[in-house]
C-alpha cells in the first residue's frame, strides 16, 4: 500500500531524511520509532506531499505520488493525524471532522461520519462543542476522527499518544486496534514502544533522519 524508496528530504537546504526505504503492506500496522527531532514528522509530511523529497520515490497504492500535490492523497483514501492536532478552534467538533469532506468533495461524507461516530461514540457526544472547549486528549480523538474522513485505506498517525492522559491513551489504543482489525494499513509514529509493542507487525527505527528495520522478538 505504501512504499518509500531511497527518500531524502531537506528543509530550507538542511538534510532531514537520508535515503529512507520503508514499506507498509495492505492491512499492516507498522511502527516508526524515534526520539523527538529524529525525523518522524518530516517523514509523514513527505508521504503526504506537504514536503517534497529531494531524492527517491513515494509510491501509494501503486501510484507514484513523489511530485503530486498533497490534496491528491485524499483520492487514494489516505488520512493523516498530525502530532499537534491542527484543529480549528472556532469550529465545532463535527465541522472539524467534515473539513476534509468539504475540501475534497467527498459525496459519502455522511456515511463516513456515521461510521466514525459508531467507532468513537464519545466524539459524537461532544460533536456540537467548539474544538477549543476540549481537553488535549479529546482533541486527539477528534484529530483521529478527522483523519478517518479520508483515511479509509491508509492512515498516518504522528505521535497519537503524546501528551494524552493514560485513560484516553488506552481509549485511543482501542480505536487504533479496531482500525487494524478492519484492515486499514497504518503507519504509527512514536518515541518509544510503550503503546504499540503488541500491535505493530513490523518496526522501523529512525535516528537523525535515517531508517532501519528492527526485527521484532
Amino acid at each position: 500500500m505504501l512504499d518509500l524508496k531511497n527518500v531524502s528530504t531537506s528543509i530550507q537546504g538542511t538534510p532531514i531524511l537520508r535515503d529512507v526505504t520503508l514499506n507498509v503492506g495492505k492491512g499492516q500496522m507498522i511502527g516508526l520509532i524515534g526520539r523527538n527531532g529524529a525525523g518522524k514528522t518530516t517523514l509523514n509530511k513527505t508521504i503526504m506531499g506537504i514536503l517534497k523529497p529531494t531524492a527517491g520515490s513515494v509510491i501509494i497504492d501503486d501510484h507514484d505520488m513523489t511530485k503530486v500535490g498533497a490534496h491528491e492523497r485524499a483520492k487514494l483514501k489516505v488520512g493523516f493525524m498530525p502530532e499537534d492536532r491542527r484543529l480549528i478552534p472556532s469550529l465545532t467538533v463535527e465541522e472539524n471532522i467534515l473539513i476534509p469532506a468539504w475540501a475534497n468533495d467527498i459525496h459519502e461524507a455522511q456515511a463516513r461520519l456515521a461510521w466514525i461516530y459508531e467507532l468513537m461514540p464519545e466524539v459524537e457526544g461532544f460533536a456540537s462543542r467548539k474544538a477549543l472547549q476540549l481537553s488535549g486528549g479529546q482533541q486527539k480523538l477528534v484529530a483521529l476522527a478527522r483523519s478517518l474522513m479520508t483515511g479509509v485505506h491508509i492512515l498516518l498517525l504522528d505521535e497519537p499518544f503524546e501528551g494524552v492522559a493514560p485513560a484516553l491513551s488506552r481509549r485511543l489504543l482501542e480505536v487504533i486496534k479496531t482500525l487494524k482489525d478492519e484492515g486499514l494499513s497504518v503507519l504509527l509514529s512514536e518515541s518509544d514502544y510503550t503503546h504499540s509493542a503488541d500491535l505493530v507487525d513490523k518496526v522501523y527505527l529512525i535516528e537523525r533522519g535515517a531508517v532501519r528495520e528492527e526485527t521484532k522478538n
